[in-house]
């Protein structure tokens, strides 16, 4: 019995120490992500290898190793260039009922080829001392005469802003969006900024009143410096016809490469990052909510309030990417 018993202890070990090893092909930073892979693979035995770089050179990377890549997985933030991915044949559809059961519907690519692992939420910031929360109400209304010379935005060349703007050509149609877009450089105080960062200085300098930011870029400066006069507003919680359906995010998300050399081990470890172990981490290392509803956000997110998503499904915000920023040229967004 003790023979037999410590044969299969033996056995085990075995196997778990010869887990298939996965590569991942990430966009996001070592620190945001090794954490968490190392929490798996202390939980699994399944070591992870990973490969950071920026989202073109990955893309790239992927389509000229073809057949022969490494990759399993590739991790990258903004929906667009997820959908970009996928266009593009680098992300093989999934079929998982855990994965279906714990990321909503527009969180994730309608043909199974990727999935958003943790939300930001891109809203409006103001400066606490200068703005009442009772004038502010939607995106759309920033383009209104009341905020001239008030608004402050990032370039038009970060795909965050891209992704606000395709979503609001899927919701509100070519038109409506080109006068509110419109409506905002008008009411720019000052050249577009670089960063979401510049952004809050400037609202904070009395360059404007003010901005659209991502709400991780809020709370990574409002932890170092807590006494900064900036709040954030939850806008279009009560939308109307005409305007976008909800606070509009965005997600990092993750997709199983065509050529996987380990599919099945890929699937496994996607459905475990949707779980709340690693939601929370994901969640908590940089400021962002869970993608699982089901799982709570950090306590520093949750100080911020609880909002309404936009409930369109994010391959909107690559399918009309392009549109997007043709759009934002028109009207003189740079």
């Amino acid at each position: 019995m003790r023979t037999a018993l410590l044969a299969l202890l033996l056995l085990g070990i075995c196997t778990r120490s010869l887990a298939a090893e996965l590569t991942v092909y990430s966009s996001r930073i070592e620190d945001l992500i090794k954490p968490i892979f190392g929490r798996y693979t202390a939980e699994t035995g399944t070591p992870i290898r990973f490969i950071t770089d920026k989202e073109g050179p990955l893309l790239q990377r992927l389509r000229a190793e073809g057949a022969s890549t490494p990759a399993d997985l590739l991790l990258t933030v903004d929906a667009g260039n997820l959908w970009q991915a996928a266009q593009l044949g680098l992300l093989q559809p999934v079929q998982s009922e855990v994965l279906a059961a714990n990321l909503p519907a527009h969180l994730r690519d309608p043909e199974g080829r990727w999935f958003g692992l943790s939300i930001r939420a891109r809203t409006v910031v103001y400066h606490s001392g200068r703005v009442q929360p009772g004038a502010l109400s939607t995106y759309e209304a920033l383009g209104d005469a009341r905020w001239k010379d008030r608004l402050c935005l990032r370039t038009s060349k970060k795909v965050y802003n891209q992704s606000l703007v395709a979503m609001m050509l899927a919701e509100l149609g070519p038109q409506r969006t080109e006068a509110v877009v419109a409506g905002w450089v008008g009411n720019l105080a000052a050249p577009p900024f670089a960063s979401d960062n510049e952004v809050m200085e400037a609202i904070v300098a009395g360059r404007c009143d003010v901005g659209l930011v991502n709400t991780y870029y809020y709370g990574r400066l409002m932890r170092q410096r807590p006494e900064l006069p900036l709040k954030l507003f939850w806008p279009n919680q009560d939308p109307a016809e005409g305007e976008l359906g909800g606070v509009h995010v965005n997600v990092s998300g993750m997709g199983v490469t065509t050529h996987s050399p380990h599919p099945e081990a890929a699937v496994k470890f996607l459905e475990w990052l949707s779980q709340r172990p690693a939601q929370a981490l994901f969640a908590g290392l940089n400021l962002e909510f869970p993608a699982n509803p089901a799982v709570e956000a950090d306590a520093i997110t949750a100080n911020w309030g609880t909002f309404t998503q936009d409930p369109v499904n994010l391959a909107e915000a690559g399918r009309r990417q392009a549109e997007a920023v043709r759009l934002m040229d028109r009207v003189g967004y740079r």
